[in-house]
């Protein structure tokens, strides 16, 4: 693969495994179940809204990224836009600036949210007066654009290396799966002392309020 290559294989690989991670977690909350997302506002309303939009802003500027332009202001950036160049194989670096290519289509929405929502607020836009709008982003459109995202690594370890990643890693013991269930432990907690208050048999513990 050579120096050059490998520095930038090995970097954008751990950004995508990072997303992933990321991803991940915002999937959990919000993208699986409604009951989860009723979990959440019955816990506290306010504090998941934020954590919902700071998680896909997140992921939307980190996609943005990764499918940037190899240069801005006459400096390099990390970007799947630079491998193609880097690929000695013709036939590979072939198809690799075709997916490449399809990177960028599946992830045009992402750059379109940085430019006018995100990094920076595009004026007619915020105030409602004619503008385009925002180009649609979904749960569905995030997976096709890293997907791929990982269709562009995943060729290129094949070549170099003959293996593929699979980048949906599991964080079930750590993530936000296991904050679902404290949650879930909590609010059933709290409806037993209600009760237990309701039908006059609250013990002292049910009244002292703790120190986190």
């Amino acid at each position: 693969m050579g120096e050059e290559l490998g520095l930038l294989y090995s970097e954008l690989w751990q950004q995508l495994a990072w997303l992933h991670t990321k991803w991940e977690q915002y999937v959990v909350l919000f993208g699986e179940a409604e009951s989860r997302v009723k979990l959440l506002n019955e816990s506290a309303p306010m504090f998941f809204r934020v954590v919902q939009d700071t998680l896909w802003d997140d992921s939307v500027l980190h996609v943005a990224r990764l499918t940037d332009s190899p240069a801005s202001m006459k400096k390099p950036n990390l970007s799947i836009r630079r491998i193609p160049e880097l690929i000695n194989d013709e036939s590979t670096r072939t198809i690799v600036e075709t997916l490449v290519q399809e990177a960028l289509d599946a992830s045009e929405f992402c750059r379109d949210w940085r430019n006018r929502h995100i990094a920076h607020r595009d004026l007619d836009l915020a105030l409602k007066r004619a503008a385009n709008p925002l180009k649609p982003g979904s749960l569905a459109k995030m997976k096709k654009a890293m997907e791929a995202l990982e269709a562009v690594l995943n060729t290129v370890e094949a070549h170099y290396f003959e293996s593929t990643t699979h980048f949906d890693m599991d964080t079930t013991g750590t993530g936000a799966l296991s904050l679902l269930y404290v949650l879930d432990d909590g609010l059933q907690a709290e409806k037993a002392r209600k009760e237990r208050a309701k039908r006059g048999i609250a013990t002292s513990e049910d009244w002292t309020q703790r120190k986190l």
